[in-house]
């Protein structure tokens, strides 16, 4: 099967993989998807059985993120089964889980930045955090989220349709570099994802900074400040791992022309530290390292593991 994997978990024609092979890398990559999949689906679990995170913004944003990575992890998955599997697919259904790629691929950034902002407000303006981030402007900010991540990708899908209507009737390599090739398309996007992530960037440092300032100054709070700040460097950590995605396709080209021989293997490595390890971050940094939220995470677990003893014993 030729294949090589591409930008947002999609792939490219490249090298030749033996049957063995095809079987070894399909079942780690589904397997990996599915155990952290699991993971992240009993953190949901965990939110939507206390009530107390539901009044917390920043459990609403957590677990925005979590389900945000969930749709990125399966829709990556599938582009990869889909093309051993079936190689080209039918250009509707492409775009259809390319739009959910994009969707959740820009909205990881902008996430990262509001949860910045909200530890921001929480250390510099305590007396302010309530009326600013309370529940309701935290939904509306999340459909502000999902508003320009669709705005930034459905004109895209417009203009393929009308440019070449005839397209959308036969199958395709799903690949965003191979669905959409217009130079216009392409500068644009490469616009709005250097946008996304330059915006970023200066909100974290400039949240970092001001969060630094006010807990040397004052020294009040200081452990709050202190966790604050860690927290805005695992945002910075997992939006380098974003910029990652990005600059893909220039190290695809270098390891290509200078190691032939372990580019294979190099592309399924990297697929698998960009694609799938990234989406394990989130629980680990803000599920299992929350004392709030580790505390009823744990009880959750010793519910369902007594539950299954009684179960067994029966």
């Amino acid at each position: 099967m030729n294949s090589s994997f591409g930008q947002n978990g999609s792939t490219v024609v490249r090298y030749t993989d033996s049957f063995g092979v095809i079987i070894a890398k399909n079942a780690t990559v589904v397997l990996l998807g599915m155990s952290i999949n699991y993971l992240n689906g009993t953190l949901i679990h965990t939110f939507r059985k206390h009530q107390v995170f539901y009044h917390n913004p920043r459990y609403i944003l957590f677990i925005h993120l979590v389900v945000n990575d969930m749709i990125q992890l399966t829709t990556a998955i599938t582009l990869f089964v889909c093309t051993y599997v079936f190689f080209t697919i039918n250009t509707y259904l492409c775009c259809f889980i390319l739009s959910f790629v994009v969707f959740t691929s820009l909205n990881t950034p902008l996430n990262l930045a509001v949860m910045a902002v909200e530890c921001y407000i929480a250390v510099c303006f305590p007396l302010q955090h309530p009326q600013l981030c309370n529940i309701k402007n935290i939904y509306i900010v999340i459909g502000c989220m999902w508003a320009l991540s669709i705005l930034s990708f459905l004109p895209d899908i417009f203009f393929l349709a009308a440019t070449d209507p005839a397209l959308f009737f036969s199958t395709v390599l799903c690949e965003m570099t191979q669905l959409f090739q217009n130079p216009i398309m392409i500068k644009k996007r490469e616009v709005i994802f250097a946008m996304y992530l330059v915006g970023v960037w200066l909100i974290l440092i400039y949240s970092y900074i001001q969060i630094f300032l006010v807990a040397r100054s004052a020294k009040i709070n200081n452990s709050d400040a202190k966790k604050a700040r860690n927290t805005i460097l695992l945002h910075s950590f997992q939006l380098l791992l974003c910029m990652l995605t990005y600059v893909f396709t220039a190290v695809q080209k270098h390891i290509f022309i200078l190691f032939p021989s372990i580019y294979s293997y190099f592309i399924f490595v990297w697929y698998i530290l960009l694609q799938i390890l990234p989406r394990f971050l989130s629980p680990i940094v803000y599920g299992l390292r929350d004392n709030m939220f580790r505390k009823h995470l744990k009880k959750h677990l010793s519910c369902t593991t007594t539950h299954k003893m009684s179960a067994c014993r029966r």
